[in-house]
């Protein structure tokens, strides 16, 4: 028989007497120590919450790694080398984005980015026989491993915005931006091209497509498509989604409730923002 305390017993002192060995120091023993102390500085009006916010996610950036945040191969908006420039132009007008990579046979091979700046350079200058290679450049690469931190330090040394990510066999696995990594600190970061949820929760794409705003009440999604969701625990569709997930979501990832499908658009390590509704 063991006349010590039990396992449970000895922990619950043990951990009472760190707790009073860091109030008697006053200072922080590692990160959790440091956050409690940050969250009692919010609440006591020391700190406001968007500050508070922002050093949990300076703090978070620097346990993360690329994998985390990257977009999916399957998911990249890509050009291919030997399309000629006149070609695909109505891809950029479509996506609007400032880079795209540039691929040879399929996603797994990126060969280098095309920066629509260099493309609007040669538009004026009427030569059909350009294609995507002869404008593109160099791409940065990194590994699925790297830290965020080190990764976001890179991007500000070497001035780029964007990298493809590749994993233990060099091929191409997503891609990862400059505004990906901030957006883990900052939350998300819109700008004119992003779809506005402001100014309705829920807009029509098609027959059967939709894009909903997460901040939608559930009600109001009810009575819009006749729908019986329900709302007991959530008020709104983004709030119902992480419910079913269980976990904060990534873009592209999807949920099936009912006769909905729902694909995460835009999302951050804080809330859903932006959703696109298919019908099943």
């Amino acid at each position: 028989m063991s006349d010590g305390n039990p396992p449970s017993s000895q922990s619950h002192q043990k951990s009472l007497l760190e707790r009073i060995s860091h109030f008697l120091t006053g200072e922080p023993q590692d990160q959790e120590d440091l956050l409690e102390i940050l969250r009692e500085s919010e609440e006591k009006h020391l700190l406001d919450s968007d500050s508070l916010a922002m050093i949990e996610g300076v703090m978070q950036v620097s346990e993360m790694r690329v994998r985390d945040i990257m977009i999916p191969r399957s998911q990249m908006v890509v050009v291919n080398r030997d399309a000629e420039l006149e070609t695909i132009f109505p891809l950029v007008i479509e996506f609007a984005h400032s880079r795209f990579p540039v691929i040879e046979e399929d996603r797994s091979k990126v060969v280098g980015v095309l920066l629509v700046k260099d493309l609007l350079a040669h538009t004026l200058q009427q030569n059909k026989s350009l294609k995507v290679e002869d404008i593109m450049r160099p791409m940065s690469v990194v590994p699925e491993s790297k830290r965020l931190n080190v990764l976001l330090k890179e991007f500000r040394t070497e001035r780029n915005h964007m990298a493809i990510v590749v994993d233990e066999y060099g091929n191409s696995a997503g891609l990862v931006t400059i505004e990906d990594v901030l957006e883990q600190i900052v939350g998300a970061i819109e700008d004119e091209h992003d779809e506005d949820e402001t100014q309705d929760y829920i807009s029509q794409r098609s027959e059967r497509e939709f894009i909903v705003s997460a901040l939608t009440p559930i009600a109001d999604f009810n009575e819009y498509f006749s729908a019986d969701l329900e709302d007991g625990e959530c008020d709104t569709v983004g709030g119902l989604i992480l419910q079913r997930l269980e976990h904060f979501p990534k873009k592209g990832e999807k949920v099936d409730i009912d006769d909905f499908i729902f694909e995460v658009l835009r999302a951050d390590n804080r809330r859903v923002h932006l959703l696109r509704l298919r019908l099943k």
